[in-house]
């Protein structure tokens, strides 16, 4: 086995728009790859068949789905962002919950001084922790 790396599956054609959004927003990011449908591929042409791009250190790969499906993404598989600062954390929660729904509001537990989790406007979860 060469790695391991967490698939997202968009619909509507929204792969770009996130891998974008996401390498912008998480510093030391970049996108790797892309890969998009051709006219003759199976749905639209020009969506995104795979793209490989890394936050940090973690490579993610994602796809625009061809196909309407049922299912979306679950809460129950969340992204972990563990932030260094104050301005970070508040920052990266802000704009990720735009357009999304706040799970936890970004507030003090008793498993940490500051901690939210939220859908993003395209529906993946993020939990964002301050170190």
């Amino acid at each position: 086995m060469k790695q391991v790396s967490p698939f997202l599956m968009f619909q509507d054609g929204r792969a770009e728009e996130a891998l974008n959004f996401y390498t912008n927003l998480i510093e030391d990011s970049q996108i790797n790859e892309i890969i998009r449908s051709g006219k003759d591929d199976q749905g639209e042409e020009d969506l995104i068949m795979r793209a490989v791009f890394m936050l940090k250190d973690q490579e993610f790969i994602c796809m625009d789905s061809s196909i309407k499906h049922e299912f979306d993404f679950t809460p129950s598989f969340s992204i972990f962002l563990e932030c260094d600062s104050e301005d970070e954390i508040e920052e990266l929660f802000q704009k990720l919950s735009a357009g999304g729904n706040v799970l936890m509001p970004l507030d003090q537990y008793d498993f940490s001084r500051k901690f939210g989790w939220l859908n993003d406007r395209f529906g993946v979860s993020w939990q964002l922790n301050l170190s």
